[in-house]
């Protein structure tokens, strides 16, 4: 398949312009109200925003063990202006280089401190993340199939704060599901023996809440027999999920309320404990790269899953490549090379869009034409690995 052309940084009139020059603007600031950083801090914090939107990129300098990696990712790119970097490598890069501004590397008092956290954790203690807790009630009396597919759909949609738990009508009911391939998803799981299955998390807070509960769904009624959960190593785009996120989300189920909720939460603890519920990390997760890039440890990781389910944007960007490919590219077309039949549960909030059907994207265009972007939007995609036979 002939490639699509990449997604560029800095394009004007583009998502990725905007994002450097009208969201990164106030990332910086939260980031900085968010902790008493000193004044060189401060400084490196502004010089990075500054050079990231008009200026060169310039070299790594790090004691941190990654660095010959960057200086292998970045080695055509030092020097050149950002805005001509892939947008997928010039935010990875931007968050690479925030972690360094703040001191998270160390030497020094702030090493290990999650610049993002204040916004993490403060989503935790909101009225709809109570209100979702006390929505899980409904679930523990519906049928098996109305509670699977709602508890899919609350991963799916993730911090839709309207949404939480709260049974659907079915699959396809909100209207924004533009792709929904959950019955192949189901199909796979049940028809697996002693299953793995590997969940590569996305977001913290209240996303990672939904797909915790998932994840106890399936433990209970048998469609995994172990779940692998794969975190962020490090603070990533704001709100990536890290060990400590996982955490602290358990310790809310644990101590909520409600009883279904703290039930959930003591399932969910003591599957880690027995190791049924496993987390992993892996640096290749805060990579500039695409999932064709996966390295030989974690590809035979990921080949022994019965399905991976991957969550979100950014991962989906990874998965199918970050171009502009045509909208009715096959998903399972430019997908078929990852090591286990995958499920992408995706929101739009990037340009990237594929396995529509003919004349979708233009009929979206038309009648809004930030669908690709707002959030608004989202796909249950799935494919399987290619076989000889495909080839």
């Amino acid at each position: 398949m002939t490639a699509a052309p990449p997604i560029l940084a800095g394009v004007p009139g583009t998502f990725p312009h905007s994002v450097f020059h009208d969201r990164h603007p106030v990332l910086i600031d939260q980031v900085i109200a968010g902790h008493p950083y000193d004044p060189a801090q401060r400084a490196a914090l502004l010089r990075l925003l500054d050079e990231s939107r008009d200026g060169m990129i310039e070299q790594l300098h790090t004691a941190a063990p990654d660095l010959p990696h960057w200086l292998a990712w970045g080695r055509d790119l030092w020097g050149r202006p950002w805005r001509e970097a892939s947008f997928l490598w010039a935010e990875s890069y931007f968050y690479r280089r925030l972690l360094e501004a703040v001191g998270y590397f160390g030497p020094g008092a702030w090493a290990g401190v999650d610049p993002f956290a204040p916004k993490k954790y403060a989503e935790l203690d909101t009225p709809q993340v109570a209100a979702e807790l006390a929505a899980l009630a409904d679930i523990s009396t519906a049928s098996g199939d109305a509670a699977r597919d709602a508890l899919l759909r609350s991963a799916l949609w993730g911090n839709q704060a309207d949404l939480g738990f709260r049974l659907t009508a079915g699959p396809g009911t909100r209207s924004g599901l533009l792709a929904d391939d959950s019955a192949q998803l189901w199909s796979a799981l049940d028809g697996a023996n002693d299953a793995t299955v590997c969940l590569i998390a996305d977001n913290a807070g209240r996303e990672l809440l939904p797909d915790l509960v998932l994840a106890d769904h399936l433990l209970s009624t048998g469609r995994a027999a172990r779940i692998v959960l794969y975190l962020k190593p490090q603070p990533y785009y704001v709100s990536d999920a890290t060990l400590h996120d996982l955490l602290a989300v358990l310790r809310l189920l644990r101590t909520a309320a409600e009883p279904q909720a703290q039930r959930i939460g003591q399932r969910l603890w003591q599957a880690m404990s027995e190791d049924r519920l496993v987390p992993r990390t892996h640096e290749f997760f805060c990579a500039p790269l695409t999932y064709h890039d996966l390295p030989a440890d974690l590809t035979a990781e990921l080949s022994t899953a019965a399905m991976t389910i991957l969550k979100g944007d950014l991962n989906y960007r990874r998965l199918v490549g970050d171009r502009y490919w045509p909208p009715t590219t096959p998903f399972a077309d430019l997908a078929d090379y990852f090591p286990s039949p995958v499920t992408a549960l995706r929101t739009l909030k990037c340009d990237v869009a594929t396995g529509l059907p003919d004349g979708r994207a233009a009929e979206l265009d038309a009648a809004d034409p930030s669908w690709r972007t707002s959030g608004d939007y989202a796909v249950i995609q799935y494919a399987r690995p290619r076989t000889t036979g495909d080839m």
